[in-house]
């Protein structure tokens, strides 16, 4: 380790595509690369991942809106984040628009001179520089589909998919990302959301437009982009219906304000109007307990069902609670 060489037999990867459910299997993007790397990489990699997080912690290196593999962290608290700020505008009779980006391939672009280049302006141990970099050079990988395996190509860009150490050198690589006074920055490793809040909608569009362009900016200087096809918008209020919704904007293109957003599907947390319960309730997994959490009167019923495990003979009764989960 002290060598700062990694072998360059444990840098190559097999490639296994798995078909996306529900998706033509002739389109090659309906395909999820599963990246199988060898044992000792692994092994290797928990050692060196091991000294790159203690040297993390106690330089408080990573910003503290980075939630992504973090020790005591989780995307449960990410989510009860968003919540809280969602709740706490509804309080003060404030609407929330919050924008959810989508980093496109984000691991597979990371731009590996600007990672070294960052690992240095953090100043991590020189011997921890030299091995990432040999790490991160000269990858390669084939790709096997049953029993056959293709020739093998070179990986000049990004960080190792399955990869112990990738998560942590991707939070580092995006780890600058601007941050505005007036809105809230939320990461769990690549998926990010902005938020603002305000009474009026037009300073929620231009407090998220400003720290949509200097996101613009900060993309492309790191040789990063986001996917404005898939990013959503959602404005979240009180009212079932409010007229005023002013356009946002990413590189240009208007963003259209959603009914739902997808990403919050995936996380299985529901904002959703209800008739007869005219609270806010925070209703949790069964992993959690199923408890209902109620708040100010605000039309809506936010139903999260938060990934994570709860902490055993706890039962929370507050948000406050759950943060100690």
């Amino acid at each position: 380790m002290t060598l700062g060489h990694f072998p360059t037999r444990w840098k190559t990867a097999t490639v296994v595509p798995i078909l996306k459910p529900g998706i033509d299997p002739t389109d090659t993007t309906s395909y999820r690369p599963i990246s199988l790397l060898p044992s000792l990489s692994k092994i290797a990699e928990h050692l060196i991942l091991i000294r790159l997080n203690n040297y993390l912690k106690e330089n408080n290196v990573l910003c503290p809106e980075q939630f992504g593999f973090r020790e005591k962290l989780s995307t449960s608290h990410q989510l009860i984040r968003v919540v809280e700020y969602v709740t706490e505008g509804f309080a003060n009779k404030q609407k929330t628009g919050a924008v959810f980006l989508d980093i496109q391939k984000a691991f597979d672009r990371v731009w590996q001179d600007g990672l070294i280049h960052k690992l240095i302006h953090y100043k991590t141990p020189s011997y921890l520089i030299k091995l990432i970099d040999s790490y991160l050079l000269e990858r390669k990988f084939p790709v096997r589909v049953k029993n056959e395996l293709s020739s093998t190509k070179n990986i000049n860009a990004g960080v190792a998919q399955g990869s112990k150490i990738g998560p942590t050198l991707f939070a580092l690589y995006i780890n600058d990302i601007p941050k505005q006074f007036n809105t809230l920055l939320c990461m769990y490793a690549d998926d990010t959301a902005i938020l603002s809040r305000n009474k009026n909608p037009n300073y929620i569009q231009i407090a998220l437009n400003r720290h949509l362009k200097a996101l613009e900016d900060w993309f492309i200087k790191w040789k990063t982009e986001i996917n404005v096809s898939k990013t959503e918008a959602i404005m979240f209020a009180n009212a079932r219906r409010y007229s005023s919704r002013p356009p946002i904007k990413i590189n240009d293109r208007i963003i259209p304000w959603s009914q739902e957003s997808e990403v919050l599907k995936r996380s299985n947390l529901i904002f959703e109007y209800h008739n007869s319960d005219k609270c806010l309730g925070l209703n949790l997994h069964d992993r959690f307990t199923s408890h209902t959490l109620h708040g100010d009167r605000s039309g809506l019923v936010v139903r999260p069902w938060i990934w994570g495990r709860r902490v055993p003979g706890s039962k929370p009764d507050s948000i406050e609670d759950l943060r100690s989960i």
